[in-house]
């Protein structure tokens, strides 16, 4: 999912947005940097801004700040914690390309788990799995290759491989598939609207 930094509800007419959220963790830079610039090379007109989704992208039935509430409440509990990003893979199906997610998964499973409920509850078309997505939407035989290029910028890369989620934002879509940011939760502290 890509996401303008600077996107808010307020830059895109409402007519332009999709019924279409998710929360998502930023990943901090260098890290962040290095996957963005990454994701670019692997798929040229991408705008990413690298994450790992704690609630996949989903439909609202209500209004999105009722939605945002039960996140508040649901994230009171959880601290801040460490995600370390693991092997390069790629999904069956989908063909996506992600960097799966080592430590840290089971909290990313458990805050999935306490989320997907109420007003937020979707059925998934897939099982959820902590990751980073790297490249989608790409076409099947281009896939090896692709695949090969990420594993060698990974093993070539020498920054650290974990970051600390310490931040969840709710993010709305839109007609042109940017990402905006429509709250902030900071693990351990009080919510921010954006």
């Amino acid at each position: 999912m890509s996401s303008d930094p600077k996107g808010s509800p307020g830059s895109v007419r409402a007519e332009e947005w999709l019924n279409v959220f998710a929360l998502v963790s930023y990943i901090p830079a260098p890290l962040g940097e290095f996957l963005d610039e990454l994701r670019r090379e692997l798929v040229p007109n991408d705008d990413p801004r690298a994450h790992v989704s704690l609630l996949p992208p989903r439909p609202l039935a209500g209004e999105w700040r009722q939605a945002w509430a039960e996140v508040c409440r649901t994230l009171q509990p959880c601290a801040v914690f460490e995600v370390e990003l693991a092997g390069i893979r790629t999904f069956p199906v989908t063909d996506v390309i992600y960097l799966d997610v080592g430590a840290g998964a089971r909290e990313l499973r458990d805050i999935h788990a306490a989320m997907n409920a109420n007003s937020l509850a979707f059925e998934e078309p897939f099982a959820y799995h902590p990751h980073v997505t790297l490249a989608q939407d790409i076409s099947h035989q281009d896939v090896g290759a692709a695949l090969q290029l990420a594993e060698r910028r990974w093993r070539e890369f020498r920054g650290p491989r974990s970051f600390r989620a310490e931040r969840a934002v709710f993010v709305k879509n839109t007609m042109t598939g940017r990402w905006l940011d429509l709250a902030e939760y900071q693990l351990g502290h009080p919510p921010v609207n954006l």
